[in-house]
């Protein structure tokens, strides 16, 4: 089957406000939606009506996205949006980021794929090398998502801890593999529930924020510095560094999850630095690479050295490990978050101060900002009929995920702040 005929590529800037040429979604969308429909499991794409109903599954079709740069997105029907979540939190840098695409180019006529923990090739030792810089810790275990990551460090805890316990947070979201899914609790009942039965009962949920359980019994402690799908959440000022405290002395090792909040999203380049502590291991992925599927658990020395020498065969490994156009890619993204480091600030003042004038709560930091809205899902809805993509976070949808490019500009953060007043009540 052929595709759907396509507008004429006019230049995307990455700059550019909003620009809409069809009903949302359009003619395009909904026809290759249909495709999907017909081979994709019912289950991962939401879809209109006539194709859902008889499922009792979401009656709204997604634009199909075409092209994107910087912080704009075109679907296939020639409409150009202004991307609110960096596509999940990856395009922090930008989409097709010159610097990344260059990488991916220049590597792709040299080395398309390397063997994992056989035969290591020169950009995987350099991406180590950076992410040590970056983090301040010695060793790393890399991966292709951000759950690979998680369980990397589930495993390296009980490595080193030699206990099977692990504590989690209530609300909390570390991916759906199944060694994450224990850990998650993010509406529990939909992700969790279906196969409990297979998940273990080495992990107990504490609640985000209080009192700290006691943890004689406890191998790792696995935390987001702030929770994002569960809700852009904040702990309260110390309480991070009570957390570290406390599982130490217990002789825990502390799992820091920033996927989300890693490089540079929350105005530092991880959010353990703003926090001034240092856990035992960070999980990092999303926006590591602006675009390519890899990740890392990164660690202390000590730690790490748990696991022991190979003995010509790793224990955990995968056939994709270190991909030599994943690190290439990773580093070029690291050079540009140094870049884009600066302006952060500045973004979360403009958008808080625009925000706040207009009566909204605003919670998170840098730009991974949560506004209190009523019916967030609503408010997505009105704003991509708007030209804006985003996201409602929260397990009842009550906050407006903000996640925006670090190079978004000022005219779109003003025009997205625009349409949110126009759409949504704030929260009260």
């Amino acid at each position: 089957m052929s595709d759907p005929q396509q507008v004429p590529e006019a230049p995307l800037t990455g700059t550019a406000l909003p620009q809409l040429r069809t009903a949302v979604p359009g003619p395009r969308s909904r026809a290759m939606v249909d495709r999907l429909a017909a081979r994709e499991c019912p289950a991962i794409t939401a879809r209109r009506a006539r194709r859902a109903a008889a499922l009792g599954t979401a009656d709204t079709d997604p634009i199909v996205w075409g092209r994107a740069r910087g912080a704009n997105v075109e679907d296939v029907d020639g409409n150009v949006f202004v991307d609110c979540t960096s596509g999940f939190g990856v395009a922090g840098v930008g989409h097709t980021n010159p610097a990344v695409v260059a990488a991916l180019q220049a590597q792709s006529e040299r080395l398309l794929h390397a063997m994992g923990d056989a035969f290591p090739d020169v950009q995987r030792v350099r991406l180590l090398e950076v992410l040590a810089e970056r983090t301040g810790l010695d060793r790393a275990i890399l991966g292709s998502s951000g759950s690979d990551a998680v369980e990397a460090a589930l495993k390296t805890a009980r490595m080193a801890s030699g206990r099977d316990g692990v504590l989690a947070f209530e609300r909390g979201y570390h991916g759906l593999s199944y060694g994450a899914l224990a850990a998650s609790h993010y509406k529990a009942d939909a992700f969790r529930g279906p196969f409990q039965g297979q998940l273990g009962t080495h992990v107990r949920h504490g609640v985000y924020g209080g009192e700290i359980p006691d943890l004689s019994d406890v191998g790792a402690v696995l935390v987001e510095p702030i929770q994002g799908r569960g809700g852009i959440r904040v702990p309260p000022k110390g309480w991070l560094r009570r957390l570290v405290d406390a599982a130490h002395s217990a002789g825990a090792v502390v799992i820091f999850d920033e996927i989300y909040t890693g490089f540079g999203r929350t105005g530092a380049w991880f959010r353990f630095q703003a926090e001034g502590v240092v856990p035992d291991l960070v999980c990092v992925g999303k926006g590591m690479a602006g675009g390519f599927p890899i990740s890392a658990c990164v660690g202390s020395r000590d730690v790490m050295d748990a696991w022991g020498g190979s003995r010509g065969e790793a224990i955990h490994t995968q056939t994709f490990l270190g991909n030599p156009m994943g690190c290439a890619m990773a580093l070029a993204a690291i050079g540009e978050v140094a870049r884009l480091l600066p302006g952060v600030g500045g973004m979360e003042a403009h958008l808080r101060d625009r925000l706040g004038a207009a009566g909204f709560r605003v919670q998170g930091a840098g730009l991974m900002l949560g506004v209190a809205v009523d019916n967030s899902l609503a408010a997505m809805t009105a704003l991509l009929q708007r030209g804006y993509i985003a996201l409602p976070a929260g397990i009842d949808g009550e906050v407006m995920a903000l996640t925006p490019p670090l190079c978004t500009t000022e005219a779109q953060l003003d025009g997205m702040v625009d349409a949110l007043i126009d759409v949504a009540e704030p929260s009260r």
